[in-house]
């Protein structure tokens, strides 16, 4: 059997660094023709010694050049989004893992859905951003795209087989973060440390943050109408701390199926780096007979708006899914920078987002002035 040809765009990050490890298991099923990092050069450098990629992609010009110092020369070395772009679709990948974080990864994610790869996709804001001509160029290419994302593994799996007439709604599970049992008035104190200390999962910092203001689930929301091509009223959201039960599908007769597994995130990882096949791997087994207790409800949506603006932004579609998310990174990045307080974080979301035009774009162009537009305004509002 051949080996799956593997390029990781985001490779020292904590989704990146999973898959690697992965795939060290199993040299005789992947070879890694290409890696990129943005900031973490060393980790980098170490993981191109070990599994020699045909091209790697630093974010700095300097960075590249001390790169080249150290690597062998069988390994080229480029930088910058335009290089971002070409490793994208370089060589004859069969999977692109784009592990990216935030807007970054949309232009590198168009460029590997031109060139028809794989993609397994964990990074979900280009797809809020521009699900409508993401998926239409998949489909145009012949790209197909499997969600690295627990919550999305899991409807992708359970809708398998499935026709799209027997499906009611699916439902995103979400833990609720570190700050479920907080009350609003006990949020305005909360610190960076606190912020990024997720109950159940180990993430990068950014998406933390985002958790415990519940935006990636509101991110996540948009995300699943693209993927899965649901309206908005067939996706709902369901808070459940353990963080078991991955989501949910409801069918038409009133069953419902549920994805389950331990908190792992290399369990929906391996499954899209090995996909279609479901080879027998050793991670951390859910034994029922030790769990206590599954809890479920509903989330407050006036403890955490961003839920309520992800909801929003799904219904009306348009630039505004651009916008929240847009405004969300720079109000996450002001935050993570010490300018303001996590209060503040939705807060400036929501005023961008009362202040934008909401238009139906045309073409990507259009989004990408959104974008900017959203930035340049969440800038303002917190200080730069």
């Amino acid at each position: 059997m051949a080996r799956k040809k593997i390029t990781i765009l985001g490779s020292t990050g904590s989704i990146g660094r999973q898959a690697l490890q992965i795939i060290d298991k199993f040299p005789e099923r992947f070879q890694v023709t290409g890696l990129s990092c943005a900031t973490n050069l060393k980790l980098l450098e170490l993981q191109a010694k070990k599994f020699r990629p045909q091209m790697v992609v630093a974010a700095s010009e300097e960075d590249a050049k001390n790169l080249k110092k150290s690597l062998p020369r069988s390994i080229k070395v480029f930088s910058g989004p335009q290089a971002l772009e070409e490793l994208a679709a370089a060589g004859k990948s069969d999977t692109v893992l784009m592990a990216l974080v935030g807007a970054a990864g949309l232009k590198p994610l168009m460029s590997a859905i031109d060139a028809g790869r794989t993609i397994a996709l964990a990074n979900k804001e280009p797809m809020v951003m521009a699900g409508k001509f993401i998926t239409a160029a998949a489909k145009k290419k012949g790209a197909r795209i499997i969600p690295v994302d627990s919550e999305h593994s899991a409807i992708f799996q359970l809708l398998q087989g499935r026709a799209a007439g027997e499906v009611r709604r699916v439902i995103l599970s979400a833990s609720g973060g570190p700050f479920l049992r907080r009350s609003k008035r006990e949020l305005a104190a909360v610190s960076v440390e606190e912020a990024v200390r997720h109950p159940t999962w180990r993430m990068g910092r950014k998406i933390s943050v985002d958790s415990a203001t519940l935006m990636n689930k509101a991110l996540e929301l948009i995300e699943a109408r693209w993927l899965f091509g649901l309206d908005s009223d067939r996706i709902d959201v369901i808070i459940h701390p353990q963080s078991v039960v991955h989501s949910l599908v409801e069918m038409s007769d009133g069953s419902v199926f549920a994805h389950m597994s331990m908190p792992d995130m290399r369990i929906p990882i391996g499954f899209a780096l090995f996909w279609p096949e479901r080879p027998a791997l050793d991670f951390p087994r859910l034994e029922l007979t030790k769990l206590k207790r599954l809890d479920f409800e509903r989330p407050d949506l006036e403890k955490f708006p961003a839920l309520r603006l992800g909801f929003k932004a799904l219904k009306a579609q348009g630039t505004l899914p651009a916008v929240m998310n847009a405004a969300d990174e720079e109000s996450v990045s002001a935050f993570l920078a010490g300018r303001i307080g996590f209060e503040r974080i939705v807060g400036i979301v929501e005023e961008v987002m009362k202040e934008h035009r909401n238009t139906e774009p045309k073409n990507l162009g259009q989004v990408l002035k959104a974008d900017a537009w959203a930035r340049n305004r969440a800038g303002e509002l917190t200080g730069v």
